[in-house]
């Protein structure tokens, strides 16, 4: 019988190498001395997600395809670091991997191999429906092949979030996920209207709740027709590296939620936690706690 947990991730596990570059866009040049080093370590935006939700105490279970590579041995290792479960099923076009380029500013340039995946790949049903009904919540990425996935996952009535990231707002790929799920996570980055976005895809689907993030601006929320704006939070040491940030925020977003916090509230959490992980460097897989998160949260200026 499969263990009860609270989230369910689906999708999203796969190594990251990362390159602290002087500045992006990188001018074009014959080579560049990287003194910082380059560095190869587990955690894409599924794993990220699994390892916010495990630090704020919430039992989660990740599942996901792996290769029997290098790459798979770093992912189940860092499961294996933080306790979190995780099933791995074969992968033979083998694990996801990218190669991120981070300026000194903490800005991000990610570049993804798409060779680690193949057109067919599918979640067996039987064992994604059994470990979607022993939870309490479902966050699904939009890594392949999570789209697949997404009508078993509506047959088990098991609420569901996902996270469109810098969606246009017209990639075809990203609106399933942005249809099917109750709460929808995107960044406002590449969005001219956010505001307009958001509203489509409450409309269209099946959202509670639209939260787009919006760096140091801070966030929108859209809970029931009404957008309100979440302030940014000053993080609590220099920025390093905003990569896992929205991954952070989700995470936090999810605990208030899954605690019967309102959604604002719940909105303030990930700005705070998303704060934090913007002072944790690519290199290491680090999220903020409960005891810190509420602790900030409480204050009159977190």
């Amino acid at each position: 019988m499969t263990r009860r947990s609270d989230v369910l991730v689906l999708g999203g596990a796969g190594v990251d190498t990362v390159i602290h570059v002087p500045e992006l866009p990188l001018p074009l040049a014959d080579s560049y001395m990287i003194d910082s080093g380059i560095r190869t370590r587990a955690g894409q935006t599924g794993d990220f997600v699994a390892l916010g939700l495990t630090a704020l105490g919430l039992d989660t279970h990740h599942l996901d395809l792996l290769g029997d590579d290098p790459e798979g041995d770093l992912v189940r290792a860092l499961h294996h670091e933080h306790g979190i479960a995780l099933t791995a099923l074969p992968q033979p076009a083998g694990t996801k991997r990218a190669v991120n380029l981070v300026a000194p500013d903490g800005r991000r340039l990610s570049l993804y191999d798409t060779t680690r995946a193949r057109p067919g790949d599918r979640f067996p049903e039987a064992a994604l429906r059994e470990l979607a009904t022993a939870s309490r919540h479902v966050h699904v990425t939009i890594t392949q092949p999570c789209a697949a996935a997404l009508p078993v996952l509506r047959e088990t009535g098991v609420p569901l979030s996902t996270d469109l990231h810098d969606w246009d707002g017209e990639n075809p790929y990203h609106e399933p996920f942005a249809h099917a799920a109750d709460l929808v996570f995107l960044s406002a980055a590449a969005l001219t209207d956010p505001e307009r976005t958001m509203r489509r895809i409450a409309e269209r689907g099946r959202a509670e709740a639209v939260v787009a993030t919006a760096g140091a601006e801070g966030a929108y929320l859209l809970v029931s027709g009404e957008l309100s704006r979440i302030p940014a939070v000053t993080p609590p040491a220099p920025v390093v590296d905003s990569n896992g940030a929205g991954d952070a925020f989700a995470a936090a977003f999810l605990y208030g939620r899954l605690a019967g916090e309102p959604p604002e509230r719940c909105a303030r959490y990930g700005a705070i936690a998303g704060a934090h992980a913007c002072t944790v460097p690519a290199t290491r897989a680090e999220a903020i706690g409960r005891a810190a998160l509420l602790a900030r949260a409480a204050g009159p200026n977190p």
